[in-house]
């Protein structure tokens, strides 16, 4: 994010996604900052890790979230291994389609 000129405000998730809140500016193109933060972190595992394997998948979901709303958003991002006790990445993900308007079909979200 800094080669971006963004801001991480909160990283979070679980051994089968990864939240991100960031703050970006009205120049941003979405596509470009996930292929950075994709490719950047890759190198990272590989390099650090010795995780020759790693690699994330093709697609992302992205919304945006009102600044009134980002405590409660940063809050349930760092409580993801909590959260995901009771429901599955896949529910999570159908919720937040669901409850932003966003048609589906589920043949492409997996």
């Amino acid at each position: 994010m800094r080669k971006l000129d963004g801001v991480a405000q909160t990283i979070g998730g679980t051994n089968d996604h990864v939240h991100l809140l960031l703050g970006l500016r009205a120049t941003h193109r979405l596509c470009d900052v996930l292929e950075s933060i994709k490719s950047g972190s890759s190198k990272w595992i590989h390099d650090e890790f010795g995780v020759s394997k790693f690699a994330w998948q093709a697609g992302y979901g992205a919304f945006t979230v009102s600044a009134s709303r980002i405590a409660a958003v940063k809050q349930y991002i760092e409580n993801q291994g909590e959260y995901h006790r009771v429901k599955t990445f896949q529910e999570e993900y159908r919720r937040f389609l669901e409850e932003s308007g966003v048609e589906f079909d589920e043949k492409y979200l997996w």
